[in-house]
């Protein structure tokens, strides 16, 4: 029998796009599935961004492109750059991707050798670990701890760094837990970047999900590692443009020409039409994307408050994105029908075919003890996934 890649074989599927497939097939039985499971705004695409797509195709602007995109989105980017993040790019060091995932892709293409080592806060958002194992990489993992707020302690960070340390990827706001890490908190991992010469892929996709009195600081503005820094960014979830698949990294002009040979060999441009759609969604006026994250956070402010009364859930409230990733240990090592609930694989199981509720273990995030649920759906949805969630954990514990 012939043999596939061992590389391959190590990788797992991305949990998040399987368990939303699940809950879809299951809506197409027939079932009365509430998904929690994607990180997928459940708002239309903005008109503006829409009629631009429809131009676009008017205008037969439907062959290939710049493969870093064409030279309006660039410019648009950098200016976005520069006056929501102090970023100071020319288009040509811009690159134009296929989503954000796409571009962190790259950029880990770009940088790593083989045993390069990646250092990646827990819990991390799924596909950070795998990737590195793409590229030959050695994802290392520092936990965080609960005490500290979810944020990594800089010590922590200094004794992990090695001279097999090749980057940092840091997510702020973060998936799966919602963290903002504060302008002092950036710039104390930004010292400890500098003293170790070490890359930083900087995820920033949900910089405009953020509640209260969060604020975003982009890493990249730090003085002193400006060129060690790789700005991720992209369209889909501000703009509510998930299925479009635009993404945009920023960097020094070395990685973006380094980053830009990887896409010449593995996809070229991205989309010609989603690419006009991009530059209508950065030029347009932002009022819609603060009507989206005002509901966002009625919609937070509704789940985390009837999560955090149900027994045996301890749910911090997220500064960010569109997610909850409470603490569920109390109730493992419970079961139902004879069916133990050792892990949270377990209790992900048991919410979605007992209670037709789709959640995400944590496991694939770095943890056992938390799982993961988007509140980016209707708050129908999130009311009746409140009320099976309570009968579930009820019938669990009694």
């Amino acid at each position: 029998m012939l043999r596939l890649s061992k590389k391959v074989a190590s990788v797992q599927k991305s949990k998040t796009l399987l368990l939303t497939a699940i809950a879809k097939e299951m809506r197409s039985e027939g079932i009365d599935v509430v998904s929690l499971t994607a990180g997928e705004p459940d708002f239309p695409t903005p008109n503006p961004v829409k009629e631009a797509a429809i131009h676009a195709i008017e205008d037969n602007f439907t062959k290939y492109t710049p493969n870093e995109g064409i030279l309006e989105l660039r410019k648009a980017i950098a200016e976005k750059f520069q006056r929501d993040n102090h970023l100071h790019f020319d288009p040509a060091q811009i690159l134009v991707s296929c989503g954000a995932k796409h571009s962190i892709y790259n950029a880990l293409q770009a940088i790593c050798n083989r045993e390069d080592e990646v250092l990646l806060f827990s819990p991390y958002w799924v596909s950070y670990p795998d990737m590195v194992k793409l590229v030959d990489g050695v994802p290392k993992i520092l936990p965080v701890s609960e005490a500290s707020g979810g944020r990594v302690d800089l010590q922590q960070l200094r004794r992990a760094i090695t001279q097999r340390t090749k980057v940092l990827i840091l997510n702020s706001p973060s998936n799966p837990s919602g963290v903002v890490y504060n302008e002092d908190e950036i710039t104390g991992i930004a010292e400890i970047v500098a003293k170790a010469g070490i890359f930083v892929i900087s995820d920033e996709i949900y910089e405009k999900v953020i509640y209260d009195d969060a604020r975003h600081f982009s890493i990249g503005s730090v003085d002193a590692i400006r060129d060690q820094v790789v700005t991720v960014n992209g369209v889909s979830k501000a703009y509510s443009m998930t299925g479009w698949r635009i993404g945009f990294l920023g960097a020094s002009k070395e990685v973006v020409s380094a980053a830009e040979k990887v896409q010449s060999q593995v996809t070229s441009n991205p989309s010609s039409i989603s690419q006009r759609a991009a530059l209508a969604a950065l030029t347009m006026s932002e009022a819609t994307i603060r009507s989206m994250v005002k509901e966002f956070k009625r919609r937070r402010d509704y789940f985390c408050g009837e999560l955090r009364e149900i027994e045996g859930i301890e749910c911090p409230v997220p500064m960010g994105a569109f997610y909850v990733f409470p603490k569920v240990t109390s109730l493992l090592g419970k079961s139902y029908d004879g069916k133990g609930v050792v892990t949270t694989d377990d209790l992900s199981e048991y919410f979605l075919t007992v209670h037709h509720v789709a959640t995400v273990p944590g496991t694939p995030f770095g943890s056992d003890d938390h799982i993961r649920m988007s509140y980016a759906c209707s708050m129908e949805d999130l009311e009746k996934a409140i009320d099976r969630l309570r009968k579930a954990v009820h019938q669990l514990l009694s």
